[in-house]
This record gives structure tokens, sequence and C-alpha cells, in this order.
């Protein structure tokens, strides 16, 4: 079967030469986003937050964060994607339009808030929560990107606590991923093979 969407993911590759030109208006920022948030989380969580690096002085500064990767500054936007340690007190507010609109029962969402509440009461469950959903948020954002023309490239080279510094974030919040996105410039490679799937799929 064909689709736009396959080949996308067919022909995806990791972009490291961006034009230093391109510019994003906000409300590009703002769909890339939109559709980012579209990736899954637990209990509907929503526990991600994404920073857009846009002006100079700001991509200077994560630049060095991130061990002098010219793509940090060259890509029109670089965005920190940032895992929330779970809040199942939030659950309430993000279930109650879904919940309103008859699609689940209201002692269902509280049976999610108390199940969450209680997986989360342990520290690491919480750090790995947070981390997934800033992962899933990241692939989707990538995706997003190729769907609307545009090259990305995830990075996990960053120092993480000075990010956590510079662009003020919070306790709870944990700088996951830096993606810089933008326009390619020429020079970049394509795809880099993948492994066979005789090496990777096991159908049990």
């Amino acid at each position: 079967m064909n689709h736009p969407a396959l080949d996308l993911i067919e022909q995806r590759a990791s972009t490291n030469h961006f034009d230093p030109s391109h510019r994003f208006e906000t409300s590009e920022i703002q769909r890339l986003v939109q559709l980012a948030t579209r990736a899954p989380t637990a209990y509907n969580l929503q526990n991600w937050r994404f920073i857009a690096v846009c002006t100079p002085e700001a991509k200077r500064t994560l630049r060095a964060l991130a061990y002098g990767q010219a793509k940090v500054s060259e890509a029109a936007a670089t965005f920190i994607v940032c895992g929330l340690l779970p809040d199942p007190h939030a659950l309430a507010d993000r279930l109650r339009p879904f919940v309103e609109a008859g699609h689940m029962p209201a002692s269902l969402a509280a049976a999610w808030q108390e199940d969450a509440q209680a997986k989360y009461a342990d520290a690491r469950a919480a750090r790995d929560e947070a981390i997934r959903s800033a992962s899933l948020g990241t692939a989707t954002l990538i995706h997003a990107a190729s769907a609307l023309g545009l090259a990305s490239s995830p990075m996990s080279g960053f120092d993480a606590a000075g990010v956590a510094r510079a662009f003020g974030l919070a306790g709870h919040e944990l700088p996951v991923m830096l993606v810089p996105v933008g326009r390619a410039a020429p020079g970049n490679w394509p795809q880099k093979p993948r492994r066979p799937l005789a090496e990777v799929l096991e159908i049990a």
C-alpha cells in the first residue's frame, strides 16, 4: 500500500546542514507543536513542554550548551522538548472535555487519576514517564516537520543541566531532546542503512 505518510517515514533522514537564512512565522511554529502534541501520553497526561529557540541570542546560548553544533543556530528554530514529571492532579482538567462529550464515564476518569497517583509516587517511574512522553512528542514533531516539507534532526548531545538553567526550566521539567527544524541546505546525507528485519523483529 502506497501512502504519502509512508513515503515520508521511508525517506526521513536526520539533517545536519540547514539554510541559515530561513525563518519561521509564529504560526508555523504553533502548527508544528500543535501536531507534535497529537502524540500519545499515558492517561492523557500531556506532560511535555516545547521551547522554540529562534532568536540569535538564544540560539548562541543553546549552541554553546550543545557543544558548538552548528545546526542548533542554523536551523530556523531548535525546539527544546521537555518531559514533565507527571501530575495526576491535572488529569481531572485534561479529561473533563472527554468526559463531558460522553466518551468516558466520570468514574473511569477518577480511577485513572487514582491509578496515576499510585504509579508515579515512585520517583523513577515518574522520571521514566517524563522521558517517554517527551520522546513520543519528539518523534511526532519530526514527522510533522517532514509532512510540512521541513528537515529536522533529533539531538541528545547537550548539557541538560545547563539548558535547564539557561532557559529557566522548573524542577519538574526535564530537557530530553533538542530538535533543530528548518529548510535543509545542500550537503546532507540520505537516510543511513537500517538493520534487516530478521535482526530486530520477533513474532511471538
